[in-house]
């Protein structure tokens, strides 16, 4: 009750601290409002770092505008895609010795050469990728092109690598369009640094070594057996020639294809694509030394790229070279074995399935063909002339099963490295 003249209203104190039940339910309000900003801070913050991580990813990629360029003066001649959706990329390794870290793999002349490079398909249905390796040393006839300089090359039958060293990716492009008839949707270049941090951001490749390695040349020195090599030892292992095996750049290719079935499982394995902490430091290593076509050369091209790959089987994902044999006028350097090599880039044209094995028999795609016993290819040819490249089948006769996928020498990410 209140006195004559009290001006205050009949009830409760509102100005009061509350008590009891009140003060519960005050002190559960400014909790839920302080919770409520807290979180909305974190949200702003995270969104934040999202983006500033997305840009700082998208500005790593160099896109490859002059290559843009270039191509497209000859895209009359270039082949055309067979087959929609599927993919083929081009990736070069560059040994270029500019930038932070790779001065000491020797003097920077100033000439950038293409120390590996890959030609890898993508099947239409992304259930398979088969890499194929080129050999550096593969004579080849690379077309007239553009130096950085503004001045032209002649074309002329000469060693593949020199096509980058002369005119760069867009050259080495034309020259494996002309070799293969297949058409490059997609290119990558990726230099020493670059290499190097994706394999210490995975924290680590394991491989398989059948005998000791101490080579001063490439700073290696490992023991027999199972090794996990971090960047600048795995650096060292794929590069490495005259030192390891019997100093073939056959048996480097392969080593370095071993070694790419081992990175892909180790990716797969870790969940790496799936896993936003570590798939960062992974990105941020690939994109930071990679140049691309423009249509690469942002997060979400490679994302349009590599996102069916995710479940991507690793029997799947395979690993050749080309076949060839040593080149006639100089045994140092290689030639394609034909009619084997046509037959790969046909059924890569065609997005037609390859095999590959550990050991292949000698009558296999490795080695060019016996001629026909009528002296012909090995196809007949129909009362018109052509040929369907199938033999008739006779009246009555039981159908024939499609042939097999022609089997070359290589491995798949899932073959176990000391298997």
């Amino acid at each position: 009750m209140t006195t004559a003249g009290d001006p205050r209203p009949h009830g409760p104190d509102l100005g009061a601290t509350p008590t009891g039940p009140g003060l519960r339910r005050h002190r559960h309000r400014r909790w839920a409002r302080r919770c409520a900003l807290g979180l909305a801070v974190l949200v702003l913050g995270a969104a934040g770092a999202g983006w500033a991580a997305y840009e700082k990813l998208n500005g790593n990629i160099t896109a490859d505008n002059d290559a843009a360029s270039e191509l497209a003066r000859y895209e009359k001649e270039r082949p055309t895609a067979l087959v929609r959706d599927a993919q083929n990329i081009l990736i070069i390794g560059s040994d270029s010795r500019s930038g932070q870290g790779n001065g000491q793999y020797g003097r920077d002349s100033g000439t950038e050469r293409s120390d590996t490079t890959i030609l890898l398909h993508l099947g239409a249905n992304r259930h398979s990728a088969t890499a194929v390796s080129l050999p550096r040393d593969l004579m080849v006839n690379v077309p007239a092109c553009h130096r950085p300089d503004g001045s032209r090359t002649r074309p002329g039958l000469t060693m593949f690598n020199y096509a980058f060293a002369a005119g760069g990716s867009a050259c080495t492009i034309r020259t494996v369009e002309k070799l293969t008839n297949v058409r490059i949707d997609h290119h990558m270049v990726v230099d020493f640094r670059g290499f190097k941090k994706m394999v210490d951001a995975l924290d680590g490749v394991q491989v398989c070594l059948k005998q000791p390695i101490d080579d001063q040349a490439a700073k290696l020195k490992l023991p027999a057996g199972r090794v996990t090599l971090d960047g600048e030892q795995a650096l060292g292992y794929v590069r490495a020639r005259e030192s390891l095996g019997d100093g073939s750049d056959t048996e480097r290719m392969e080593r370095q294809q071993r070694f790419l079935g081992a990175l892909v499982s180790k990716v797969r394995s870790n969940d790496v694509l799936l896993n936003p902490v570590k798939l960062y430091p992974v990105l941020d290593a690939a994109t930071s030394s990679l140049t691309t076509d423009p249509a690469l050369a942002s997060l979400r091209g490679l994302y349009e790229l590599v996102r069916g790959l995710r479940n991507l089987p690793t029997e799947h994902v395979q690993f050749l070279t080309v076949p060839r044999t040593p080149y006639p006028n100089n045994t140092n350097r290689d030639q394609l074995v034909q009619p084997a090599a046509e037959k790969l880039f046909t059924r890569l044209r065609m997005d037609q399935p390859v095999e590959v094995t550990k050991e292949v028999p000698a009558e296999s795609a490795t080695k060019p063909s016996a001629p026909a016993p009528d002296g012909g290819d090995g196809v007949e040819s129909h009362g018109d002339g052509k040929s369907d490249g199938m033999r008739p089948v006779e009246p009555g006769a039981p159908e024939r099963s499609p042939e097999p996928p022609p089997t070359f020498r290589g491995n798949t990410a899932a073959q176990d490295v000391c298997g």
